[in-house]
């Protein structure tokens, strides 16, 4: 209950932030340009209170925070006196609206940079960039990485921690490129490996591309196979396994860590399994039929556990902040790569290249945002900065209703010299409709198949 109370909140404060400042972009360049505004609100609904300025503006705050919006003069959404046309919206002139229109997505891109560089600058705590385990038939091991590598850099991109590769592989990966790493073996020399992302399947480009995809996972602690939790309903708590259960053989193959547990179960979708386990110092022997689930395009096993944490040791921790200019560089550079790497997925997606089952809805985002908030303020941080990178780069696409679709009616209106005829304005709000709407449902089915497989 707890974290559904956490994903709710942290959804609905996410969203306000990042749709305030989108719709912020547009009030503050607006009014910059002489447009006259009528509102401005943060929030939806009833005000809760408002303000009007001695210029007119009525700034409002909303009974629903979800966002907000900014209304400005304009002779299509009502009737404008004759000496208040010359700073209506529709009466300027392109190079004004344009202005105006990017300024949303803009501002998105600017939260991004802020919201990246404030977080580099207090400092980012990861593990230290170690293999721990290189996947049997891998292209990582294919390509020499043993376990026990230390990754130094990647194409001469210093490495501090382990996560610093990850958006990096991740766009070279899409590009379909060759990477050099620079790597002390485990025995102390210093070598210079190739890794060819070209031969990662494009169905294993998505968030677990390191480890599942390329085939490296970092150094962590050997984990215990003890039983945390056992979800409601599932397998596990329908066979009697509890809290505390250490599971030490699965149909007689001993489990000497939570990675054989994963395995084994991971292997065996529908078929009955005997699971040897240690309670309060008892054994016995307790049988479960792993629920068949999908990973990417694989179907795996799920009796619905998790592993107690453990400790990870301080020596393997590395924690990494910068000054106030490589900060902002760092930001502004993770940014432009976020912005590169979610247009290239949205490509290969509607080119079928990559599965759209990438694409996450609103209870996918209220998840992640409930879990970053309890995590701590660095991780809200960063997860409001990826979001807002998304809006950014899907309010350009060229959709009608989108201010990407305003963009291009106002390029076919540079080149003709003449409005878009207000028929054609309408059809193509109804494709966008119709377009945003298949999104939508595409996105809260995704939702839906990652909440019951």
């Amino acid at each position: 209950m707890l974290e559904f109370i956490y994903s709710i909140a942290g959804f609905i404060l996410a969203l306000g932030i990042l749709v305030t400042v989108h719709e912020f972009g547009h009030f503050w360049v607006a009014r910059r340009l002489g447009i006259k505004v009528l509102k401005f609100s943060v929030g939806f609904g009833r005000p809760i209170w408002s303000r009007t300025a001695s210029d007119g503006t009525v700034y409002a705050l909303g009974s629903l925070p979800l966002g907000g919006y900014v209304k400005m003069l304009d002779e299509s959404e009502g009737e404008v006196a004759e000496e208040d046309k010359h700073v209506a919206f529709n009466r300027q002139p392109i190079w004004k609206r344009t202005l105006v229109v990017l300024a949303g997505p803009m501002f998105n891109f600017l939260f991004a940079i802020a919201a990246y560089s404030l977080v580099f600058a207090g400092g980012i705590e990861g593990l230290s960039p170690v293999v721990g385990k290189v996947v049997e038939g891998s292209v990582a091991q294919k390509d020499g990485f043993r376990s026990g590598d230390v990754l130094l850099s990647v194409d001469g991109r210093k490495l501090n921690i382990w996560q610093e590769q990850r958006l990096y592989l991740f766009s070279k990966a899409l590009a379909r490129k060759t990477v050099q790493y620079d790597v002390q073996t485990s025995d102390g020399r210093k070598v210079t490996r190739s890794l060819n992302l070209a031969d990662v399947p494009m169905s294993k480009i998505d968030a677990r591309l390191v480890a599942r995809g390329i085939g490296l996972i970092a150094w962590y602690p050997t984990v215990p196979p003890v039983i945390d939790q056992v979800v409601n309903g599932k397998p596990a708590f329908k066979s009697g396994l509890k809290h505390g259960d250490l599971i030490t053989a699965i149909d007689g193959e001993k489990t000497d860590s939570w990675d054989d547990v994963v395995r084994l179960i991971s292997a065996s979708p529908g078929r009955q399994l005997k699971l040897d386990i240690s309670r309060n110092g008892h054994s016995e022997s307790i049988f479960v039929t792993p629920e068949k689930a999908m990973d990417g395009d694989r179907e795996v096993g799920r009796i619905g556990i998790s592993v107690q944490p453990v400790k990870i040791p301080e020596d393997r921790k590395v924690m990494v902040s910068y000054g106030p200019l490589e900060s902002l560089y760092k930001g502004t550079e993770t940014t432009w790569m976020m912005s590169v790497l979610t247009l290239r997925m949205l490509v290969k997606m509607v080119t079928l290249e990559i599965s759209s089952k990438n694409i996450s809805g609103p209870i996918t985002i209220a998840q992640y945002a409930g879990k970053s908030a309890q995590v701590g303020f660095s991780s809200f941080i960063l997860f409001l900065a990826i979001v807002s990178v998304s809006l950014g780069v899907l309010n350009l696409l060229p959709v009608p209703l989108l201010d990407g679709g305003h963009l291009l009616y106002y390029s076919i209106e540079a080149v003709t010299r003449k409005p878009v005829p207000e028929k054609v304005m309408i059809l193509g709000q109804q494709v966008g409709i119709l377009l945003l709407f298949l999104l939508m449902s595409l996105a809260v089915y995704n939702d839906l198949g990652r909440l019951f497989p």
